[in-house]
């Protein structure tokens, strides 16, 4: 996220649509874009793109646009793609696997570095060579390295409780797939993942 406390999250929901959408420019390798023709391929008005992009900065010239290739490094800056942000996964079930394999691919900065679940079985089991380690071990790991975001992929039940080991050992930011509103301090950083909201959603889109 970032810092500048006066830009709105939904300015900020919205950088990673810029970031995708340059990125292909640049692989078609186009090198200047308008906002109004950016505004065709994207989605959002020339107005609102040049209002997001300007809370970052003055990216662009009146009557040029903006250079594809310079547009694309701030973004990536901005969204702090510029570097590895180091992942623990709690929850070895099925759509922890399946992030583990999705974060790999996504070639983005993100490294899984541990993985952690309550069920002894899966203990020493290895995905994509990340070996699951006992939710036990966890202040261990957390202590021992650098980590920046903790994924919950618990059942609802465990969700507030690996939470809040989550937290006392130190780590701000959460990724949280469970149906829970987790409970938090201030200081730390949530983003929820509800899929199963997205699903009621296009029921009710689709329910004649």
């Amino acid at each position: 996220m970032n810092k500048n406390k006066n830009i709105s999250m939904a300015v900020i929901r919205r950088l990673p649509k810029y970031y995708r959408y340059l990125e292909g420019l640049l692989r078609n390798h186009i090198e200047r874009i308008s906002s109004k023709e950016l505004s065709e391929k994207i989605g959002f008005t020339a107005s609102q793109i040049r209002q997001d992009l300007n809370c970052f900065g003055d990216f662009g010239q009146q009557g040029y646009g903006y250079k594809v290739k310079d547009l694309f490094y701030e973004i990536t800056n901005i969204l702090g793609l510029n570097k590895t942000h180091n992942i623990i996964i709690v929850g070895a079930g099925n759509l922890g696997r399946a992030l583990v394999s999705y974060v790999y691919s996504s070639k983005l900065g993100f490294e899984i570095c541990g993985i952690f679940d309550n069920n002894i079985y899966k203990v020493g089991v290895l995905i994509n060579d990340i070996e699951i380690q006992y939710i036990d071990e966890l202040p261990k790991f957390a202590k021992e390295n650098s980590i920046d975001i903790a994924t919950i992929c618990t059942t609802a039940t465990n969700a507030q409780s690996v939470c809040d080991i989550i937290i006392s050992n130190g780590i701000k930011c959460i990724w949280n797939f469970t149906p829970v509103d987790l409970k938090y301090d201030s200081n730390v950083i949530c983003e929820h993942v509800h899929l199963i909201d997205s699903l009621m959603t296009l029921s009710y889109l689709t329910n004649k």
